[in-house]
């Protein structure tokens, strides 16, 4: 996976194997002529798409979490488990974790949430975040994100971070709120299933990427629309 884990230990393996590497993928198929792992990934920060092939074997890549949807389960097939039993000589290891950080976030974890409630710089400030947004997220039990600049000005901590730098997601609903729409930020959230964009700027760029648009301060909609919201669902 694209992980943290996965981005130190799949370059490594590609090394000792004396084979390619293609990192972030969001597809793979099977090339029907060269057999070869068809591998599909953003580039130019999100704006594309591209397909890469590696003619060395094995094949090595890392997939951006929730990019594809797993599979139906198979009962028919079976597979051989073979036990091994590794010994791991610590002298030969030449790399020591120095320090271990803990994200203080509490609630759904924004990896898992079904949905995700996001602000951006048009936000304004920290407040919404704890009282517009989060009861949004809450009445819809999801949980609250941000783009960059909201975390660079440390209106919410680095963990709610959406985009290139920050999370992958891929939720079944992304609210984006007073987000521009930015290719670093959609690369984070252009698995989700439904985007729907809330901004007061009707050319912003945030409205192309989205299945619902909404064009108005997100001072008015947000509360009439979680209002509205908790009516449907108590009814």
């Amino acid at each position: 996976g694209q992980t943290s884990t996965g981005r130190d230990l799949a370059p490594r393996l590609a090394f000792r194997l004396g084979t390619g590497l293609s990192t972030d993928c969001i597809d793979l198929s099977i090339d029907p002529e060269t057999k070869l792992l068809r591998q599909t990934k953003p580039v130019y920060g999100g704006n594309a798409q591209a397909i890469f092939t590696c003619d060395t074997m094995p094949q090595v890549v890392t997939i951006r979490a929730k990019a594809m949807s797993p599979m139906e389960r198979d009962d028919s097939r079976k597979g051989e488990i073979i036990p091994t039993k590794v010994e791991i000589d610590m002298a030969q290891v030449r790399t020591k974790v120095t320090e271990k950080v803990k994200e203080e976030v509490t609630g759904v974890k924004l990896e898992d949430a079904p949905v995700i409630v996001s602000g951006g710089r048009g936000i304004g400030c920290p407040e919404p975040f704890k009282t517009t947004l989060k009861e949004l997220a809450d009445v819809l039990h999801g949980a609250v994100g941000a783009s960059r600049p909201p975390a660079d000005n440390g209106w919410v901590p680095e963990a709610l971070h959406v985009g290139l730098t920050g999370k992958i997601v891929a939720p079944d609903i992304y609210i984006a709120i007073a987000i521009s729409g930015a290719s670093q930020h959609i690369a984070g959230c252009s698995g989700s299933k439904n985007i729907i964009a809330i901004n007061k700027d009707p050319e912003a760029n945030i409205f192309r990427e989205a299945k619902f648009g909404v064009v108005g301060r997100y001072e008015e909609v947000i509360p009439a629309f979680t209002k509205k919201l908790r009516e449907l669902l108590a009814g």
